[in-house]
């Protein structure tokens, strides 16, 4: 493969029989470090109103019948 991430082919041909392109692990490892960036800087958005039930247990006690 081109160092860019472009390759070209001259026939379809061609294109099989190149090898397939593979992810290097540093790409995700980049990847991973800009999902943890995001989530750091990302402001904290919380929904406006009131909620009726607290706790999951608070839900499940007053719908059973």
């Amino acid at each position: 493969m081109t160092e860019g991430r472009v390759e070209k082919f001259r026939s379809i041909e061609d294109m099989n029989r190149a090898p397939a392109p593979r992810a290097g692990q540093l790409d995700f490892e980049r990847f991973l470090r800009h999902c943890a960036r995001h989530w750091a800087i990302a402001p904290k958005t919380y929904p406006r109103g009131v909620f009726k039930f607290r706790t999951i247990e608070d839900a499940e006690r007053t719908s059973r019948p």
